[in-house]
Order: structure tokens, then C-alpha cells, then sequence
């Protein structure tokens, strides 16, 4: 073997100790300028939050924040605005063994496309957006959730402009509100503090795929 190849793992060896000094330099340049950003971050508010788009997820990101309120005991309440009387296991698991921490509403009567009633979408709405007023007014509720209102407003159920100037005048300072689904008004957009588009790349259910337990509800 010649003296070259008797060198190369003493090089390697040397070449990943730079390479850990670097990386770790690095790091703590990253550290140091995250710190200071952090440092400047000292206000806090009730959010208004935005779960939009074509994608899978935004009730679901929407309940994991639910779950993150239980978990630390924190009141909150949600309104389903569009679904059902179809079993979720969101619903289940919360008024099964939270109800203490978690109203749940369940007040849409299905999708649009299954109850054909115009009117009855209206007055279905119509009672949901009266329930949510009357919790997020609760300031003891921390966080509610308005799930598929987005879609309530779009189709005109309820009118939009109300519910920008409830949301600016009349929430509590410290109350989070989420409101999910499709085609987000653009005025919401521009009020809102946290705003999520889904986006869709592919989707089981263009491949004949139904809706499965567990994975949509």
C-alpha cells in the first residue's frame, strides 16, 4: 500500500471533523439570530386562523388545535356548520369523554349537494352562526372553532359582512377562532392572523377510492 492510500482515513477522518465544526458553527449562528428574533416576540392575542384551499386537512389541522386545548385544559368549543349527523370520531371522542372542556355543535344538516333545500341550508346556518356568536362571546371558551363555515358563507347562508365585523368588534381580545373550509372570502383572508391554503396533489378519491374511516371522518 502506498503512503497516499496509508494517508486517506487519517484525511476522511479529518474532513468529517470539519465537516461537524462547520455544521455546528453553523447552527449556532442560526441559534443566536433565532434567539434574537424570539426575544422581540413578547405580545400575545386571540387569533383569528384560516384553514383554506382544495387539499385534505383543514378540519383536521383545525381538531388537532382543539386537542392541543384539552390537553392543557383549556375551554373551547366547536360549531359544525355543514356536516352532518354522520359518525366522526372527532366528535365521538370529545363529547364521550371531554365535554367538561369541549362543546360540540353539530348543526348543518349535510352538504349542499344531499339536502337540495336552499332554506333549510339558510336556517340551518343561520342557528350555527347564532350558536357561534353566543360562544366566542363567552370569553371563557379560548378557542372555538367554526368548522366548514367558509362554505356557509360562500353559498351566501350567512352574510359574510356580519361576520367580518363581529369577528373585528365583538370577540374577546384573548379567543382564538378557526374557520375552515374551501374558497375563503378575501376579506377574511385580509383580517385573519393565520392563514393555511391546502393544497391538493393527489387524492384517493379520483382513483375510486371511497372515504374511509379513520383517514376522512
Amino acid at each position: 500500500m502506498s503512503e497516499a492510500e496509508n494517508q486517506m482515513p487519517e484525511d476522511r477522518a479529518s474532513e468529517k471533523i470539519d465537516d461537524v465544526e462547520r455544521h455546528n458553527s453553523k447552527m449556532a449562528k442560526k441559534k443566536l439570530a433565532r434567539d434574537k428574533i424570539m426575544a422581540g416576540k413578547t405580545d400575545k392575542k386571540g387569533l383569528i386562523i384560516v384553514h383554506t384551499g382544495k387539499g385534505k386537512g383543514k378540519s383536521s389541522s383545525a381538531f388537532g388545535m382543539i386537542f392541543r386545548c384539552i390537553a392543557h385544559q383549556m375551554p373551547c368549543a366547536v360549531v359544525q356548520f355543514i356536516k352532518g349527523g354522520m359518525d366522526t370520531g372527532e366528535r365521538n371522542l370529545i363529547t364521550a369523554n371531554f365535554p367538561d372542556l369541549c362543546q360540540f355543535f353539530t348543526m348543518g344538516e349535510g352538504f349542499t349537494w344531499e339536502t337540495q333545500d336552499k332554506e333549510r341550508d339558510i336556517a340551518a346556518a343561520t342557528a350555527a352562526w347564532e350558536k357561534a356568536k353566543e360562544l366566542i362571546r363567552d370569553d371563557r371558551n379560548q378557542m372555538v372553532l367554526l368548522d366548514e363555515i367558509n362554505i356557509a358563507l360562500r353559498y351566501g347562508y350567512i352574510d359574510p359582512a356580519e361576520v367580518l365585523q363581529f369577528l373585528r368588534t365583538e370577540k374577546p381580545p384573548m379567543t382564538h377562532v378557526v374557520l375552515t373550509g374551501r374558497n375563503a372570502a378575501d376579506d377574511l383572508v385580509e383580517i385573519a392572523d393565520l392563514v393555511t391554503e391546502m393544497a391538493l396533489v393527489k387524492h384517493p378519491f379520483r382513483s375510486g377510492i371511497k372515504a374511509q374511516i379513520g383517514v376522512e371522518f
